[in-house]
């Protein structure tokens, strides 16, 4: 499903041959890592990066977004759409907030697709410059 829609967002032709080409001579290991939401996005809840991803990989929680790691096709198109520079590649993601790779597994699988952009969290210029806000979050979906 999502393959089909990150192809549907190529502009041609020669796009979708090298996608495929790049898909084919990749080993499994080596497969590009998904990009992960991480702790600023609490309680900020831009939705820049929704209105930019070419295949709809975000989902939505009360206080934050989540990326589905099995949905992202890693094309970065998102991370520097972040005010608040909350998302990271996998392999760029601090050391501080690696168990939001997990927790963004965890939340896709529960919390409904946000496939537009929308107003941000209600608190959001109040949160946007506060640094551990992970006692904020609650898993409830939105």
């Amino acid at each position: 499903h999502f393959f089909c829609r990150a192809l549907a967002s190529c502009s041609n032709l020669q796009q979708v041959a090298f996608y495929l080409h790049d898909l084919k001579r990749t080993p499994l290991s080596e497969a590009p890592m998904a990009y992960v939401v991480a702790e600023p996005c609490i309680k900020c809840k831009f939705t820049d990066c929704v209105a930019v991803c070419p295949v709809d990989c975000f989902y939505e929680g009360k206080d934050t977004l989540v990326i589905n790691p099995d949905e992202c096709i890693d094309c970065g198109a998102c991370e520097p759409e972040c005010p608040v520079n909350a998302i990271f590649e996998e392999d760029d993601l601090p050391e501080k907030w690696q168990h939001y790779i997990e927790l963004n597994e965890k939340l896709a699988g529960s919390w409904p697709n946000i496939i537009e952009q929308q107003d941000p969290h209600p608190e959001a210029e109040k949160y946007r410059d506060v640094e551990e806000k992970a006692s904020l979050m609650t898993e409830d979906p939105a």
